[in-house]
């Protein structure tokens, strides 16, 4: 009985393999491999001749609409002739039929992926469908909206094709959704952090402290904005460090914006010796203050140099103007011409820029003697 098992199972192992051997099986596996590996080369082709052709003729479109949807769908196209030609090849392949619902649920769920895959790449460049709209609609579109729209066009786009993708593998979702209604008082106190993150970066969007590229100082940071997203906003500083922010953190913290400065403020007081005569004084600060006048460079509304107070050393003279310039190197350079020009005019009336010094009296036989005079 056992080597009447024994023989029946060699029979069965032989007729397996003789079948596995057979011409029908290994023609038809040559066909579905041959199919499969022709489309890969339908794909190197496409890569290689049409997506150059198509990018070619959206350059001659009179929108970059359409050399944007190529770039974006490239890499899924290219996946699309690979998962077609398994579709095609499964047609011959012998050791599984074409019609097995798992294997067609695994293609249209591959298939979605491919076409989510592309939109999201091209919401990437939704910020030029924006300034797209803005320019031909004469919208007022801030910056600092065009990233955080795309990145919730982003979010939608893969939130409903995993909804689609669950349907097709005939998952509930509504029970699902359901769920998450139940659940939601949870999430909502394990989630305050970032609800709160949320909440600050729409604060920050609708009331537009600042937008991207301005240059800010908090308590937290100063520096340039770079981007903002639905949790924190990123700040790049003059060391070139870059600073992530918490939004919540960012819109109850005070905010400065240089960058919306109309001028820049210059203010400083020059000291000049107590031994300048009062004429000298007077013409030099006439000077100083024609000077500003007459310089292009320096903003005409609010000009003021006045003779300001005796300090303990120094006859202070006090200097307060604005440039018309914001911009840090330009506002520098403008700051060196004015000493400069100070500095001549100082130079040209005689009078001297003060230091602190002191004045050492000694007394010798009920005279008051002057002996030296030291700098400090």
């Amino acid at each position: 009985m056992m080597e009447r098992a024994k023989n029946r199972e060699g029979n069965d192992e032989m007729t397996w393999w003789e079948n596995f051997l057979s011409y029908e099986v290994l023609e038809s596996l040559g066909i579905s491999v041959g199919i499969f590996f022709l489309f890969l080369l339908f794909r190197k082709l496409f890569t290689k001749y049409v997506f150059k052709l198509m990018l070619k003729l959206g350059q001659k479109t009179p929108t970059e609409l359409f050399s944007s949807v190529t770039v974006a769908f490239e890499q899924p196209i290219r996946w699309l002739f690979i998962i077609i030609g398994i579709y095609v090849a499964a047609d011959y392949f012998p050791f599984m039929e074409q019609s097995n619902r798992l294997f067609l649920k695994i293609i249209r769920a591959s298939i979605i992926m491919l076409i989510t895959w592309g939109l999201y790449n091209l919401s990437s460049g939704s910020s030029l469908l924006f300034m797209k709209i803005n320019d031909r609609f004469k919208m007022e579109i801030d910056q600092i909206l065009i990233p955080f729209f795309s990145k919730a066009i982003r979010f939608i786009i893969v939130a409903i094709s995993i909804s689609i993708i669950a349907q097709v593998f005939e998952y509930d979702v509504n029970g699902f959704i359901a769920g998450l209604g139940l659940g939601g008082l949870a999430f909502a106190l394990a989630a305050k952090d970032a609800i709160g993150n949320l909440f600050g970066g729409i604060i920050i969007i609708t009331e537009k402290p600042f937008t991207i590229g301005d240059w800010i100082k908090t308590p937290s940071v100063e520096g340039t904005v770079e981007d903002i997203s639905f949790r924190s906003t990123r700040v790049r500083t003059f060391a070139q460090a870059v600073v992530t922010v918490p939004n919540a953190i960012l819109a109850n913290e005070s905010i400065t914006n240089w960058s919306k400065m109309g001028k820049r403020q210059i203010t400083f007081k020059l000291g000049v010796t107590y031994d300048t005569p009062r004429v000298k004084l007077q013409r030099t600060i006439l000077r100083i203050e024609e000077m500003l006048k007459s310089n292009d460079d320096i903003h005409p509304d609010t000009i003021f140099v006045k003779f300001d107070e005796y300090n303990d050393s120094s006859l202070d003279i006090f200097l307060y103007f604005f440039t018309k310039t914001t911009v840090w190197a330009e506002y520098l350079a403008v700051k060196e011409e004015i000493n400069f020009a100070i500095m001549e005019i100082l130079e040209e009336e005689g009078v001297s820029v003060a230091f602190p010094s002191r004045t050492l009296y000694v007394e010798t036989q009920g005279e008051s003697s002057k002996m030296v005079a030291e700098s400090i």
